[in-house]
C-alpha cells in the first residue's frame, strides 16, 4: 500500500510495474539488467481518489496522463532496480499530495480611485507627447 495523505492511499493491485533498459552510460553490465521502472497507475479509474482530485491530477500530470487516463512515470536515474521504484513511487506520491490542494477562489476587487486617476493622467501625458511628434510649421520668412 502506497500512503499518500492521511485518508488517501493506494492499494498495491492498482499499480503496475515494468521493467526495461536503461538509457544512457552503465559499463559492461548495462545491456543485461532492466533497472529503469515504468510506473502505471489506473488513476482515473482509482477507487481511493476523490473526482476532484482525479481532475487537478490530470492536469498537473500533462503529458505524463495517457488516454486511458493512467498515469505513466519512468524513473531511470540509478543503476539500482530497486532504488528507480522508490523514485518512481514517491514521485507518484508527490504528484497526487500536489493534486489533493486544491487552489485558492481568486477574490475579483476593483482598482482604486487613484490608481485610475494615475493612469488616465499618465495615458493624457503619453498622448501630448505624441502629439508634439508631428510636422513643424516653417514660420513665414
Amino acid at each position: 500500500m502506497l500512503r499518500i495523505t492521511d485518508q488517501i492511499a493506494i492499494e498495491e493491485w492498482e499499480l503496475v510495474e515494468s521493467f526495461t533498459r536503461a538509457q544512457g552510460p552503465g559499463g559492461q553490465h548495462v545491456n543485461k539488467v532492466a533497472s529503469a521502472v515504468e510506473l502505471r497507475f489506473e488513476a482515473a479509474r482509482s477507487p481511493n481518489l476523490p473526482d476532484p482530485v482525479k481532475n487537478r491530477l490530470r492536469r498537473l500530470a500533462g503529458r505524463r496522463w495517457t488516454q486511458d487516463g493512467a498515469i505513466v512515470i519512468l524513473a531511470q536515474e540509478t543503476r539500482s532496480q530497486l532504488r528507480n521504484r522508490e523514485l518512481a513511487r514517491e514521485r507518484l506520491a508527490d504528484l497526487i499530495r500536489r493534486a489533493t490542494v486544491a487552489p485558492k477562489r481568486r477574490i475579483a476587487t476593483k482598482p482604486t480611485a487613484g490608481s485610475q486617476r494615475r493612469r488616465l493622467a499618465g495615458k493624457t501625458q503619453r498622448g501630448q507627447v505624441k502629439a508634439l511628434r508631428g510636422r513643424v510649421d516653417q514660420g513665414e520668412e
